[in-house]
């Protein structure tokens, strides 16, 4: 892949598409610091693609002036790995939703993590569906009120980091669209990692599922009911840095006593799963970063050498004509 021989801004990056978000939604958050992310990369528009399925989220290719797909719902992952694959040196981007990737498109996402494909996954999550107008999505909180579900859901909602770290991750972090700093710092670690990164995005929806996570980002709220996680470090927070993160009895518990904190460790896969399972705080940053095999590097240099153009594929093997 080829360096950029001109330095690009995020601005090189706009199309001349109108975006077509509701005003105040938390995608235009995560456009603008993917595209301030790509400048920073240094790479040329053509060596980066993105490809989406179906909702609010999808539309992101068309606001990137790079090669992009916006595709079929569930699929973004699937065509993603296809494109990889066949594309190696490219830098693949597969947006979806918290419905489109986790609802019918669960089965290639869980898959695309167990191959491990050098792909970047960023799911955007608003805990709804907002493109078809607000029914619960798979990660609805339960009880809670939708179009779907008027007396509140039944169902236990997944948690996609414990989904993603139980298909084997190399990468997940979970990051908000409100913190642009901390996105930006995400999406480069994410991008950095060779093998399957998955980033979730805390993502506002101002329609259907307004203040989502208010409860942990809110203004008031985010300094005491957030922890950042960062290696090496011990895991204290709060407006005084006054509480910590304390590991006991095969559970984390939040208490006083900051020099028992927990120091964070990416590689520890036990921690990373309880991590995943706090519910009255949220860690934001990167959960788990180990070097495992990358799918492309298992494959063989017959398979490798045997690629073909998608017109000799069409017209090998057995063929006939019908007059």
């Amino acid at each position: 892949m080829q360096s950029n021989s001109k330095k690009l801004n995020a601005k090189d990056f706009a199309t001349d598409q109108a975006v077509r978000w509701c005003p105040g939604c938390g995608d235009y958050a995560i456009l603008n610091s993917v595209k301030k992310v790509l400048a920073t990369l240094g790479k040329r528009k053509e060596d980066v693609v993105f490809i989406s399925g179906i909702g609010c989220s999808s539309r992101f290719p068309y606001y990137v002036d790079t090669y992009g797909m916006h595709s079929i719902h569930g699929r973004a992952v699937a065509i993603a790995t296809g494109t990889k694959i066949q594309n190696p040196e490219l830098s693949v981007w597969a947006i979806t939703g918290d419905g489109d990737g986790l609802a019918i498109g669960g089965n290639h996402f869980i898959h695309a993590i167990r191959r491990n494909i050098n792909i970047n996954v960023l799911i955007f999550n608003n805990e709804i569906y907002g493109l078809t107008k607000g029914q619960y999505s798979p990660t609805s909180k339960l009880g809670q009120r939708t179009k779907t579900s008027p007396t509140g859901t039944i169902e236990q909602p997944f948690n996609p980091a414990m989904l993603a770290l139980g298909a084997g991750a190399s990468f997940f972090a979970r990051t908000t669209a409100s913190d642009p700093k901390h996105l930006q710092e995400t999406l480069l670690r994410a991008e950095a990692h060779c093998g399957t990164s998955v980033v979730e995005i805390y993502q506002n929806c101002v329609i259907f599922n307004d203040e989502a996570f208010e409860e942990f980002l809110g203004k008031e709220n985010r300094e005491d009911h957030t922890v950042l996680l960062e290696q090496g470090k011990p895991l204290v927070f709060g407006k005084g840095l006054d509480k910590a993160v304390q590991w006991e009895n095969h559970e984390l518990f939040v208490s006083t006593e900051v020099d028992s904190a927990v120091i964070h460790d990416e590689r520890n896969l036990t921690l990373s799963f309880l991590l995943a399972r706090m519910e009255t705080v949220k860690p934001l940053g990167v959960y788990r970063c180990v070097q495992e095999p990358e799918y492309a590097s298992g494959m063989s240099t017959t398979e490798t050498k045997s690629r073909k153009q998608v017109s000799e594929l069409l017209h090998s093997g057995s063929t006939w004509k019908i007059d």
